[in-house]
């Protein structure tokens, strides 16, 4: 958290990026499912922070999409009926897949924008999951900001 009270969720998603990195390979044996492991660690790392104050939703709807997570977060000190909104969408690469990295990223970034456009949110992160067999942590791990639409995303490299 800030020192106002507001969710620092650049930070906290720069020490998940250092945890999935120490981590990960432990935790994602154990799932099948490809694409559902490293969102399910990161909501499981969110989630102890975000419940000292806020909501974490996870596949929220957003008119005819859903994003993957949305924090929700109160404004200010005090009950309030104002809340800030975090939308992350998670995207898993890996070698081998028909788009390439920079096309998962590009696809990303729109459904974010437009997730963000639907809550209000001023805040998007775009999640990207490198799960390339043989290739450095150096490689994987990343943050970009990036504009669209006349908004910013960031864009982490995990």
């Amino acid at each position: 958290m800030n020192a106002d009270g507001g969710l620092n969720l650049d930070k906290l998603l720069a020490a998940f990026q250092a945890f999935f990195r120490e981590h990960s390979e432990h935790w994602l044996e154990r799932f099948e499912y490809r694409e559902a492991g490293p969102q399910l660690i990161l909501q499981a790392f969110l989630q102890r922070v975000v419940n000292g104050g806020g909501r974490l939703e996870r596949e929220y709807g957003l008119g005819r999409g859903r994003t993957d997570l949305l924090i929700r977060w109160p404004v200010g000190d005090g009950p309030s009926e104002l809340w800030s909104a975090f939308v992350i969408e998670c995207k898993v690469w890996y070698e081998g897949q028909r788009q390439s990295s920079a096309g998962t990223i590009c696809r990303g970034l729109d459904q974010t924008v437009g997730y963000m456009d639907r809550c209000g949110s001023e805040a998007g992160h775009l999640i990207i999951f490198d799960r390339t067999e043989g290739k450095r942590w150096e490689e994987k791990v990343f943050r970009r900001e990036v504009r669209r639409d006349r908004r910013t995303i960031i864009v982490w490299g995990v």
